[in-house]
This record gives C-alpha cells, structure tokens and sequence, in this order.
C-alpha cells in the first residue's frame, strides 16, 4: 500500500472519529440544584429526579448534573450551564440570589418545580425576595394549596409555546399539591399561562380540611415570563403516607414523573431552554 493511500485512509479514520466525539457532545448542559432536607413528599419527587432526569439527558443529549451546595450559584460555576433547575427550594443567601439574577438577566434559563415557587411569611420560607416572587415569577407570596395530592385535568392555554404544542387540548396530571397565589397572573403583561386547573376538576383536594378542597376558581399551574429564559411548574409534590410516618410503613402513594403526557410537557419545556 502506498504512503498516500495510508495516509488518507488514516485522515479518514481520524474524520470519522472526530465526528463520533463531535456528535457524543451534549447538545446543552442542566444544572439541577436542590435541598432535599425536609418534607418526605419533596423528597420523594427528588429520588424519582435522580433517575429520571439522567435518563432524559442521555435520550435527549442534553448534559445533566446537579448539587446541593448553592454557594455554586455563582458566575464561574454557572458559565459552564445552559439551564439552571431549581428541584425544590430557593437560594437564601444574598450573594447566591444576585448571582441567579444576573444569570438571568443575561440570557440564562431556567426550569423551577413547585416549592421553588413557595414563599410565606412567617415560615422557613419567607416571602423576602421580591425581585425572584414578584418580578421573575409574578406570582407574589403562597396563599393556601388543595390536600391531599390529586391529579388534575390540566388545560392548555397557549397552544402555540414549544413547551406545549405535543400535548392535548386537555390531560389528566399526576397527582400533586396544588398552590393558589396571591397575584392573578392574567393580570400580568409579561405572564404567558401555559397550563391551567380545568373546571371539570373541580372539586380538587379530598381533605379533611374543607378549605383545602377547591370548588371553582382560575388556578395557573404552568407558566413563563416573557422577559426571561424560564419556565415555572406547579408539579413535583408526591403523595406520602404521613399517617405511619413514625413506624416502616410510611412509603410513597404517588409520583410526578413517567406520566407520558406531563413527561412531553416537561421535556419540551427543557429542549425549549436549552436550545436558545
């Protein structure tokens, strides 16, 4: 075999191989950060994340990590991320939120997931960040939720977001704790309602508490802002069976994710961040 020939055949090999690495990079890297320290329902939807995420990311080609240290909220560490998730809580340092801020403010994006919205004075959790609760999500402090966790029929309402032009007019989700908020979103120019509580749900909550069952009224569970790279979920609380919590049989009686259709939603949702 002549030189020239191996040395073209070896160009090619190294074309080939080139290409191969090339394709095996991810086409966007997630970064997912949580707390995972109280509430057994938060903490269940985040052992469901840890499977089901890394499996979206190698079906998806997207790359995924995540940390519970959010002293990571920083610029150099969030320069090497595409989409920042907040799984479960919020940043409570000040130096970590202004970092989120800029973040976004700067062509960022990120995909928040039920008690990332949560913020009530007094609690843990006070409402004490107005720009992330009342500009970035709109929404204002946490008013009352339905209980227990139950599915509900969810309506699209902007059929033309790349969040939501796979699903259905309508679906059922999987069961979750349902928030109501103290600002009416449709109030807000740069809100786009994605997904709202459908009145055939109604009443929503099996109780005890009568408060806590939902009879009628205008609930958003999905959204944007139209200023930011972002998208919010009013879904990642699982069931638990609180009433054995102190003994071995205190276990998960539902999940959030591998419900097909709420699954598309959430996907798009990301593929729609990550490819900007």
């Amino acid at each position: 075999m002549s030189a020239f020939k191996v040395l073209c055949i070896a160009a090619l090999g190294l074309g080939c191989a080139s290409a191969a690495t090339k394709k095996s990079e991810p086409e966007f890297r997630v970064i997912a950060f949580f707390t995972g320290k109280k509430d057994a329902a938060h903490i269940s939807f985040l052992r469901e994340a840890e499977r089901w995420f890394p499996e979206m990311a190698a079906k998806y080609n997207f790359g995924y990590d995540t940390t519970s240290n959010w002293n990571n909220l920083n610029s150099g560490f969030l320069s090497k991320y595409q989409v920042v998730v907040f799984l479960d809580t919020r940043p409570e340092e000040p130096a970590q939120r202004a970092a989120f801020q800029t973040y976004m403010e700067h062509g960022g994006a990120w995909m928040g997931f039920h008690f990332a919205g949560f913020a009530l004075t007094p609690s843990v959790y006070p409402a004490n960040w107005d720009w992330y609760h009342n500009t970035f999500l709109g929404a204002g402090s946490y008013v009352s939720n339905t209980w227990r966790p139950v599915s509900a029929i969810l309506r699209v309402e902007d059929r033309k977001h790349p969040a939501t032009r796979h699903l259905p007019e309508t679906f059922k989700s999987s069961p979750s704790e349902w928030y109501r908020w103290e600002k009416d979103l449709r109030q807000n120019p740069d809100i786009d309602i994605l997904l709202s509580i459908d009145s055939t749900s109604f009443p929503l909550g099996t109780g005890p508490k009568p408060h806590e069952i939902w009879h009628s009224g205008y609930y958003p569970v999905v959204w944007t802002n139209r200023n930011y790279r972002m998208i919010y979920l009013n879904m990642g609380h699982n069931d638990i069976d609180y009433e054995h919590k102190y003994d071995s049989t205190n276990k998960t009686l539902s999940y959030t994710l591998y419900n097909p259709i709420q699954d598309r939603l959430i996907i798009d949702g990301l593929l729609w961040l990550g490819h900007r």
